[in-house]
């Protein structure tokens, strides 16, 4: 179980980063990066921004939830605790 749990924060952290690139600092966001009106015809320019802004931050609350669900399994999976990792 653990072991799916690391590889499901893996996959949010790869999937944020690739949120995080994606935005424009500028405001501009995907639109600018992706040629302007073409973008702004299918999506439409607040749209797409919007999408990438909300899937960040779902992505960053998924993965504290993870991380935090994670850290009570470890702990709470022996007297121990965290040295369960060491063996």
């Amino acid at each position: 179980m653990l072991t799916a749990m690391t590889i499901l924060i893996a996959m949010i952290c790869v999937l944020l980063m690739g949120a995080i690139l994606i935005q424009n600092p500028k405001g501009g966001g995907v639109d600018a990066s992706l040629g302007g009106t073409a973008t702004t015809q299918m999506f439409g320019a607040a749209k797409s921004t919007d999408f990438i802004e909300k899937a960040t931050w779902y992505l960053a609350i998924a993965l504290f939830v993870l991380c935090i669900v994670t850290s009570l399994m470890i702990t709470g999976a022996g007297a121990e605790g965290p040295a369960l990792l060491s063996e």
